[in-house]
């Protein structure tokens, strides 16, 4: 991989990087809420532009914000395709129906969905196979859903940010919830994906300093740790949802943590490993 920013300013990105990544994980454990916009949000500016140039993280950001403003407008009104839910004000001002914090996070974990797909599965350049766009953009679509698994019975039945009226078998989540994600985060992967393969470096492979994907790979795998630090330190207690089920927030918290053990840790691992064998084989091919 060739990076877009000048060689003389690698080592000072690569520090911010890690601050802010170091950030984020101090900030997660003080306040969740505060850690996404205001420390992932610029992580995932700042790396994307390293990447793909400020150009290349602003037509990301661009498309995913779009896409995603469309979709949970579009659901809240009809729907489709999350499901019938609202927004308490519970997340602050709304931009239309929808809370301005939603937008960094569609950008952030999107983001990091996509690099941690581009390690599975390959990395997506100028003139990639037709397959590679495609591929990644749908693994990372499973990856970012996988956040959302542990996320929203939590956010959605026990501190009740947003309210599912019809309820779900999910602890009050309907499955089309998660259907709706992967759909609507492929939706805006895609365009990406095809904008990296018309336009992208001819150079972009794995060839960048390992910590250049260690750090998404950590901040990913730092949130799903949050949802095991939320099943160790919850308070059991009853809540009912919107239609009238009533769920353990003991269960909810338990099951959010095996969701993000199986789903979030695991892909974790996975990336990792496949890093790491990448960089032995690289060793090994060198005179």
């Amino acid at each position: 991989m060739t990076d877009a920013t000048p060689a003389g300013n690698q080592r000072l990105t690569n520090v911010v990087l890690w601050g802010i990544a170091v950030g984020y994980v101090i900030g997660s454990l003080i306040s969740p809420g505060f850690a996404v916009p205001f420390l992932l949000f610029p992580f995932a500016l700042i790396h994307g532009a390293k990447r793909y140039g400020w150009k290349g993280i602003v037509v990301f950001t661009v498309i995913t914000l779009i896409v995603s403003g469309i979709m949970e407008n579009l659901s809240i009104l009809t729907g489709f395709p999350f499901g019938h839910y609202y927004y308490t004000d519970g997340l602050g001002p709304k931009v239309f129906l929808v809370p301005l914090l939603i937008a960094p996070s569609y950008v952030s974990f999107g983001y990091l969905a996509w690099v941690l797909s581009t390690v599975v599965v390959g990395e997506v350049r100028r003139r990639s196979p037709l397959f590679t766009a495609v591929a990644v953009s749908l693994v990372a679509s499973f990856m970012m859903v996988a956040w959302d698994l542990s996320l929203d019975p939590i956010a959605s039945t026990i501190r009740q940010n947003w309210i599912w009226t019809q309820g779900g078998g999910y602890f009050g989540v309907p499955i089309s919830n998660f259907l709706g994600w992967s759909f609507t985060v492929y939706v805006f992967l895609q365009p990406f994906a095809l904008y990296v393969r018309q336009r992208g470096s001819d150079a972009l492979s794995r060839t960048a300093p390992i910590t250049h994907y260690l750090q998404a790979i950590l901040v990913y795998l730092w949130t799903s740790v949050g949802f095991l630090r939320s099943f160790l330190f919850h308070t059991n207690m009853q809540v009912t949802d919107a239609v009238g089920q009533t769920w353990r927030t003991g269960d909810i918290y338990e099951t959010s943590a095996i969701m993000a053990i199986y789903t979030m840790i695991f892909i974790s691992i996975l990336a990792l490993v496949i890093l790491f064998r990448d960089q032995q084989m690289q060793k090994k091919s060198w005179p």
